[in-house]
């Protein structure tokens, strides 16, 4: 075996040999990091016999005689398709998906390739000739936009909202988590003060086995939601809720209120208390009889639904007598969903199974209503959801979908100027040759479920949709390397269910992004991401009509400091004291830079005309969130959007990259009550100003 015969598999299966980081140098993978890449993509080449195996099976994925399962194209335009030799002169007939048919031959002349005429009506349409059947997913030219959704409605195109950390949200009998109750009040309360959006923290669903795992990027499955933003209240009433919070006994009532004034969530205590309650609501609520709702639920999810809910049991039996929960070291008939082992399992365990779906029907239910009371409110967009990049490998998702979703390689990242050793997340990722193969039906099913209870929906690491660093499991960041993904086929998809679901998509642009791929991520319609923080150039920070109009604007993010944080240098506080800056820096240069960036941040507030002359002294930040609000307001971005952290001025950052037990990520809670927390006259003059100034700029 020579390298050239690595590189040539690498090649044909899309694995970047080399790659530019985030220093612009470039950089190179060893070559025996990618032979152990291929093989755990199931392209093995110890040698050259395995090698052309692999080449053999890619070059008939790619290009060869048989139609693929699903072929993507945008609605008025030609569709070229694969397979065209075997195709020559057939007869076509497409089955449009409202009920309507076309007709017609192919070409003998195969020269050019084969081409069907341009379909006027997206949606999945089935194209039969000869004896196969294909579906085509036919696009709009763009994803469903902010106009498409203010269409009608005489609102300003120019529109601002909130974004919040769910969990974080606090209200009287809460438990100590936020949940969707929470939500609904607060979509209430921030369209009374204009907002057209409210941007949530991932709500997929988590280990109800393991409440000791809470980061919401982590989930189990991206098919479903986390059932501990359930209000156990909202199930049956008031009165059940105190009935069976009462007969759990060992002083549940007292804890259970005790954690609702924590500053920070005790996530393990406050998530078995909440499911040891809808356990016992569940149970109250099967001893009624039946719920039609609840039977209708249930079947229209289908298999997923279903394997969800056994997966659940299984993980938690399995823990229970001492067992791994981690689905790849269970007994192999255990490992497969439709083995004859699960069907028994299901069969002996049908009361727990019914209580995991019991649990999606309320967190559906939940979502559903904060969604309906945004609308309601006047919201024109009303939640946006967050889709996380993957879902953990020993989870649900990867354990049901086990075709689709790489085995033995995680979602990470190369160093970068956020984490200067890289990454690796522990993330399942899918497989770009399966997707082709299976007709991309794990990865439909998934957008369905972001974009099911909400107006738009936010995509964590857009850059995956072109690539992804994947890391062999067990080993460093350093030894992973870029995976092309068929980037036009996925933003068709998102394009074709979000004008299904009529909702707006966002893409996290930020980190390393390849050039040209802003430009294409605008023409597919979806919004970008553009930070206060991160819109500096040659040492000034970016004036607001600088800014693009096709992303939306932010003060900051979950993973960046807030705007009181970074103004009084907290981040830097953190990143000293747990070993996290740059390489090469010291605290000194860190808190050098940082006042140097201050004296450049109020120089672009003050000549905006959102701040005065005398920049405020490091402890004095609000003056500074004040004039952030604004700036972020005045961009010609069509949505802006505030995170709740820097509308109450805080200086504590949800997150911290790099860290996990070292700094309390995901665990911080808001210092006031959701039904009072935007009525601060601080709060309340911030909010204001997003309102006339994005209502300013939209008539100006």
């Amino acid at each position: 075996m020579n390298d050239e015969h690595v590189l040539k598999l690498s090649q044909a299966a899309g694995l970047a040999h080399e790659w530019t980081n985030a220093f612009g140098k470039p950089m190179q993978v060893d070559t025996e990091d990618l032979r152990n890449i291929l093989a755990r993509l199931g392209f093995h080449c110890a040698s050259e016999e395995q090698c052309r195996d692999s080449l053999a099976r890619l070059a008939a994925l790619n290009g060869g005689d048989d139609l693929p399962p699903l072929v993507t194209g945008i609605a008025g335009r030609p569709l070229h398709l694969p397979a065209a030799r075997r195709l020559a002169g057939l007869a076509w007939r497409i089955e449009l998906e409202g009920g309507k048919e076309l007709s017609g031959r192919f070409s003998a002349d195969t020269s050019h390739g084969i081409e069907l005429p341009a379909i006027d009506h997206y949606g999945y349409h089935q194209l039969h000739a000869g004896e196969s059947v294909t579906t085509l997913a036919i696009a709009p030219p763009k994803c469903f936009g902010i106009a498409d959704a203010l269409d009608g409605t005489g609102a300003s195109p120019r529109l601002w909202g909130l974004g919040v950390q769910l969990y974080a949200l606090r209200r009287n009998g809460d438990g100590g988590i936020g949940d969707f109750t929470a939500l609904s009040t607060l979509a209430r309360a921030a369209a009374g003060h204009g907002a057209s959006a409210l941007a949530i923290s991932p709500v997929h669903a988590m280990f109800s086995a393991n409440v000791n795992r809470f980061s919401p990027y982590g989930p189990s499955s991206r098919l479903f939601l986390n059932a501990l933003h359930i209000d156990p209240a909202a199930v049956l009433g008031q009165d059940a809720f105190n009935a069976e919070l009462a007969a759990l006994g060992n002083d549940a009532p007292s804890r259970y209120t005790a954690m609702e004034s924590t500053e920070l969530i005790d996530w393990p205590g406050s998530a078995q208390l909440r499911l040891d309650l809808l356990r016992r609501l569940h149970a109250r609520q099967r001893a009624a009889g039946g719920d039609s709702d609840f039977d209708a639920f249930v079947r229209s999810g289908g298999d997923a639904l279903r394997d969800h809910a056994r997966f659940e049991a299984l993980q938690a039996w399995q823990l229970a007598n001492g067992e791994s929960g981690y689905w790849k070291e269970w007994p192999e008939g255990l490992r497969d969903p439709r083995g004859a082992a699960v069907e028994e399992f299901a069969r002996h365990h049908e009361a727990e199974i019914a209580f995991h779906l019991f649990l999606q029907w309320q967190a559906a239910r939940g979502l559903g209503g904060a969604q309906k009371a945004a609308r309601d409110a006047g919201m024109a967009i009303g939640l946006i959801t967050d889709l996380a990049v993957g879902a953990d490998n020993g989870g649900s998702q990867t354990w049901s979908r086990q075709a689709e979703i790489i085995n033995g390689l995680s979602v990470g990242a190369p160093p970068d100027v956020l984490n200067t050793r890289g990454q690796s997340w522990g993330l399942g990722a899918f497989s770009p040759h399966a997707m082709k193969a299976k007709g991309f039906s794990a990865y439909i099913e998934m957008l369905r479920a972001i974009f099911a209870y909400a107006g738009g929906a936010r995509i964590d690491h857009v850059l995956g949709l072109n690539r992804l660093w994947l890391v062999p499991d067990g080993e460093s960041p350093l030894h992973g390397a870029y995976l092309q993904y068929p980037v036009h086929d996925l933003l068709r998809l998102i394009a074709l269910e979000s004008w299904r679901n009529r909702a707006i998509v966002i893409g996290e642009d930020l980190g390393t992004v390849p050039q040209g791929y802003d430009v294409l991520l605008a023409e597919a319609g979806l919004l970008g991401i553009r930070v206060l923080l991160f819109q500096q150039y040659d040492g000034r920070f970016l004036r607001p009509d600088e800014w693009p109009s096709h992303a939306i604007a932010t003060t900051t993010t979950h993973d960046l400091p807030t705007i009181a944080g970074w103004w009084q240098g907290r981040d830097v506080d953190w990143r000293a004291r747990l070993d996290l800056l740059m390489p090469g820096q010291t605290e000194r240069d860190a808190r050098h830079d940082r006042t140097r960036e201050r004296a450049a941040m109020w120089q672009a507030l003050s000549e905006a005309g959102c701040a005065g002359d005398g920049a405020p002294q490091p402890a004095e930040a609000l003056p500074v969130v004040d004039a952030a609000a604004s700036f972020v307001a005045a961009t010609p971005a069509p949505l802006a959007m505030l995170p709740i952290e820097d509308a109450l001025g805080l200086p504590e950052q949800p997150n911290l990259p790099g860290t996990i037990d070292s700094h309390p990520n995901w665990r911080r809670r808001l210092p006031q009550p959701i039904d009072s927390v935007l009525d601060e006259p601080a709060v309340r003059n911030r909010l204001a100003a997003m309102n006339r100034t994005r209502s300013a700029k939209g008539s100006s």
